[in-house]
């Protein structure tokens, strides 16, 4: 089959994705279920995958998202959402993966890279100690989980992403290229969230002789569901959160940057405006004019460097 072969759409949706074929890979709750929603109410038919399903729970340790309730979102909102439970450091249950999408669907349009799973890593083993006080089992674990994920599963999927007309890599991280110069607090957050943006470099400029865009997009501080449970609020009550962590003001919806993601999925012109680079979700929104589920637009990173770091005067309601 060629690069740019065409199939007809599996659905009869409307929107500016009707007919487009994506593949969100970590999709089971946070950013990942919010951007496959996004990408399903813009007509996409959306493969979700994940390691928690309604028999099953992973590492994370979570029962209460899984990857069918994901799924079942998306239909909601007007795509198709169709769940893959899947390992994707098992490089046979990813090839699986890509071969059903293959013998489905003919291609892939748009895949987002959205793994991690580490975040139960981070409080106990690695933050605010030194990379040789950080226990070396628990330090690979965090690259396995948020850098070897995502380049098995790039190998493995893109030589059916390049057989869309205008494929779309997107690598989702935690900061931007700018922001990112300063050190992550531990060797090995750092490399495992420095790695996706320099995976979306190099594949931007594998992907440019095919019309791809290769693109890393991070969120601010992320009102995930596991974020809120830290904290013990909800999303109807976030603002209480910000009692114990003044920066929460700052936060943002996972909606925010799934709504980002699928304008620029919908963006013709998205190659000549991002292929290779890294932005954010509040670069993305002022571009698109989106907003978050508030109305408001955050900023995040632009808080953090101005006020956090740079002492800035102002409070988050102005990056707001």
């Amino acid at each position: 089959m060629s690069k740019h072969t065409h199939t007809q759409p599996t659905t009869g949706h409307d929107g500016p994705l009707a007919g487009r074929i994506a593949l969100v890979a970590g999709a089971t709750r946070g950013a990942g279920r919010a951007l496959a929603v996004e990408l399903g109410r813009s007509g996409a038919t959306v493969y979700v995958t994940g390691r928690t399903t309604r028999e099953h729970v992973s590492e994370v340790g979570r029962a209460t998202e899984t990857i069918e309730e994901t799924a079942e979102l998306v239909t909601a909102a007007g795509g198709t959402g169709i769940a893959v439970p899947t390992d994707h450091l098992d490089e046979e249950r990813v090839r699986a993966l890509v071969g059903r999408i293959d013998r489905e669907q003919g291609r892939l349009d748009i895949l987002v890279n959205d793994l991690w799973g580490g975040e139960h890593l981070l409080t106990g083993s690695v933050f605010g100690k030194k990379s040789w006080e950080t226990p070396l089992a628990d330090g690979l674990r965090i690259l396995e989980l948020g850098v070897r994920s995502h380049v098995i599963t790039a190998a493995l999927a893109l030589p059916l992403l390049v057989r869309s007309d205008a494929p779309l890599h997107v690598e989702v991280t935690d900061g931007t290229a700018a922001s990112n110069r300063r050190y992550r607090e531990n060797l090995y957050y750092d490399l495992a969230k420095n790695a996706p943006i320099r995976i979306a470099f190099g594949l931007g400029q594998e992907l440019a002789e095919y019309g791809g865009t290769a693109v890393a997009v991070s969120p601010g501080f992320l009102r995930s569901e596991q974020m809120l449970a830290h904290f013990g609020v909800r999303e109807e009550n976030w603002r209480d959160a910000i009692a114990q962590e003044p920066g929460f003001a700052i936060a943002e919806s996972p909606h925010y940057l799934a709504r980002a993601i699928a304008a620029l999925a919908a963006d013709p012109d998205r190659a000549a405006r991002w292929n290779g680079k890294s932005t954010s979700s509040a670069e993305l929104a002022r571009t698109y004019d989106v907003r978050d589920v508030d109305g408001s637009r955050p900023d995040a990173w632009a808080y953090f460097e101005d006020v956090t770091y740079g002492g800035k005067k102002g409070s988050a309601d102005d990056y707001r």
